[in-house]
């Protein structure tokens, strides 16, 4: 069981539910499976209907029927979907998405900007009067908008009020706007994990970096290092084959020396039970320690049960 680091913005009053928050997003490993479903708001109907995508995903209860079934340390979505299907899935591990925009407007038109939806304390009163098992809260920062300032205040407020209440924080930081000139430079995506770290955020979702002439898991260690306390998880990304996925998830904990991981398109555009796999392969890696190869053997239906 991996000793838990409380910070100190969390009250006495709160020690015990932060650490039973944490223990259990993490599985007791230190390290997070985070199944991300926030896209509905934030990529529209394109990563869930279309060529390549299973049927199955066009409705939202799929997203729930996986978190159901597979082994992950929490689910991802807005309060809003949460609450429409959560009755029906009262053991799931939910994190809510606090924030989310649209990606109908580009960077061309204008720099990003995602104020949040609601609030902790709402989040709070919810987990309580729902009876479900909430454990912790998300945002999303664009760094180099012409907005960041608004965004980098709510998120402060988040992570404060969050850990008050005893819940693990997630910050979803990505460089985007104007004034950015490469969004997957390995050294940008550091300075974005520091900055979640003066947040004071348990763990910060950046995207993997892809540059000329870098090994983007050795690049990666940067922002692993910049981030210090703040753990790092990369953002899974568009689907891939299963395989590649799984090694480069081993290459980003075992050599860059991540904290995990934050997964949609990859696990939810597959049919349900395919799908059920892929996330017990992510979470063999993710918690378990176990190698890509051990880990495809699962996704293949040779390993573990599902």
């Amino acid at each position: 069981m991996e000793k838990v680091i409380v910070p100190l913005d969390v009250p006495a009053e709160s020690r015990r539910k932060y650490v039973d928050s944490y223990s259990r997003i993490t599985k007791g490993s230190g390290r997070l499976m985070l199944f991300a479903g926030d896209q509905k708001a934030e990529h529209l109907n394109d990563d869930f209907f279309g060529p390549g995508i299973d049927p199955q995903d066009g409705d939202p209860e799929h997203l729930f029927k996986i978190a159901e079934r597979a082994k992950i340390g929490a689910f991802a979505s807005q309060l809003g979907l949460i609450a429409r299907y959560g009755m029906d899935y009262p053991d799931v591990p939910y994190l809510v998405k606090i924030n989310s925009k649209t990606n109908l407007i580009k960077t061309t038109q204008a720099d990003p900007n995602s104020p949040q939806w609601i609030d902790v304390g709402q989040v709070v009163r919810f987990k309580e009067s729902a009876g479900l098992d909430i454990l912790g809260v998300g945002y999303t920062v664009y760094l180099g908008s012409e907005h960041e300032g608004q965004m980098l205040s709510q998120a402060a407020q988040i992570v404060w009020q969050a850990h008050q209440a005893g819940l693990v924080t997630v910050l979803w930081i990505y460089p985007r706007g104007k004034a950015v000139k490469d969004e997957k430079d390995p050294h940008l995506i550091a300075g974005a994990a520091g900055v979640a770290a003066t947040l004071g955020s348990d763990f910060v979702k950046v995207n993997y970096p892809s540059k000329d002439g870098i090994i983007p898991a050795e690049a990666f260690r940067e922002a692993v290092l910049a981030a210090g306390r703040t753990g790092v998880v990369c953002a899974g990304g568009k689907s891939t084959d299963a395989r590649s996925f799984l090694q480069r998830l081993y290459d980003q904990i075992h050599i860059s020396g991540a904290a995990g991981n934050a997964t949609g398109r990859n696990i939810h555009q597959r049919p349900l039970l395919e799908a059920v796999r892929l996330c017990n392969a992510i979470y063999a890696v993710t918690v378990e320690d176990a190698s890509a190869d051990e880990a495809y053997s699962i996704y293949q239906g040779n390993g573990r049960s599902e």
